[in-house]
């Protein structure tokens, strides 16, 4: 099974990300749009690992202290639309922590360079220089108090993440 560790949004992030969607939608830009139930921040990603208890006895040493994130900027990897956050010593200290246990346990899992973004479109097609300066998320933060196990799988209308652990 498929596995990542990520952060799940509340509803007033959730509603600014698919707004701001909405708006990019409105202004041509086209692509595979992120599904509102899909919108996370991936901390560490597995992928194919088949003891997600393991994982789970791994999360739980990791001490997450709560703390505030907010939505800031937008950016593209290729054809990826993203919108990032403002920079968090606080998130940064949780990703080393997780990242670190999960090698203390032997899981494996994608050791590039954390960078804090919220994918938005794939194969992103339309984007201009005023949809990437266009996002207000001044009001998009929240405090956060967890990480969550997730597991993806294919569905017959994209992938699906569930949550097996909070």
């Amino acid at each position: 099974m498929r596995l990542f560790i990520a952060i799940q949004f509340d509803q007033k992030v959730l509603d600014s990300l698919k707004s701001f969607q909405n708006k990019l939608k409105s202004q041509g830009v086209k692509g595979n749009y992120s599904r509102g139930e899909n919108l996370h921040l991936t901390l560490a990603f597995i992928g194919d690992y088949d003891d997600p208890g393991k994982v789970l006895d791994a999360i739980n040493q990791v001490e997450i202290r709560p703390f505030d994130i907010m939505l800031e900027g937008v950016g593209q990897f290729g054809d990826i639309f993203w919108a990032g956050l403002a920079k968090n010593p606080a998130l940064e200290a949780v990703v080393r922590r997780l990242r670190r246990k999960l090698e203390e346990y032997d899981i494996p899992y994608d050791k590039k360079k954390f960078l804090p973004h919220i994918t938005l479109i794939r194969k992103a097609a339309g984007i201009t220089r005023d949809s990437l300066t266009s996002f207000d998320a001044s009001e998009a933060k929240m405090r956060v108090t967890g990480i969550s196990l997730m597991r993806s799988d294919r569905g017959e209308h994209g992938m699906i993440y569930t949550e097996i652990r909070n």
